[in-house]
C-alpha cells in the first residue's frame, strides 16, 4: 500500500510540475533593488505568476533619513495601487515624491500552493 501511494504521489508530481513549485517571485521592480533614485512618483513590483489583489499586501518603509540620528521605521502610506490587468504586476503611484532617504519595499504574496512568499526591495532616494 505504501509504494502505490509513494507511486501516485511521483506520478501527480511529474505530471504537474509547475504546480508542485509555483512559488511566486519578484521578476522585476522600478526602482531596482540596491539602487539610488531622484525622488521617484511611483513604484512598480513584477511577479513571476499572476497573484490575488485581494490577499498581496505591500509596503514602502523608509528606513533612514538623512540628518535623523536613529531614525525609526516610517511607513509611507502616500500611494494608489493599480494592477496591471494579467495580475502580475501592481503600480504603485505616489501622491508625492518620496523625499530622501534609504528605503524597503516590503511584498507578500500568496503562491498557488498556499505558501505565502514574502521579499524586501531596497533602495535609496538621493
Amino acid at each position: 500500500m505504501k509504494i502505490s501511494t509513494f507511486l501516485a504521489a511521483a506520478t501527480l508530481a511529474l505530471a504537474l510540475p509547475g504546480a508542485a513549485l509555483a512559488h511566486v517571485e519578484v521578476t522585476a521592480s522600478t526602482p531596482a533593488e540596491g539602487t539610488s533614485v531622484k525622488a521617484p512618483r511611483s513604484l512598480t513590483i513584477a511577479f513571476s505568476a499572476p497573484v490575488d489583489p485581494a490577499t498581496t499586501g505591500v509596503a514602502i518603509v523608509m528606513t533612514d533619513m538623512p540628518g535623523v540620528p536613529d531614525h525609526g521605521e516610517m511607513v509611507i502610506r502616500n500611494f494608489t495601487p493599480e494592477w496591471a490587468e494579467d495580475r502580475r504586476t501592481l503600480h504603485l503611484a505616489l501622491r508625492k515624491p518620496l523625499p530622501r532617504g534609504t528605503y524597503e519595499l516590503r511584498w507578500q504574496a500568496p503562491a498557488s500552493d498556499g505558501q505565502t512568499m514574502r521579499g524586501v526591495i531596497n533602495f535609496v532616494v538621493i
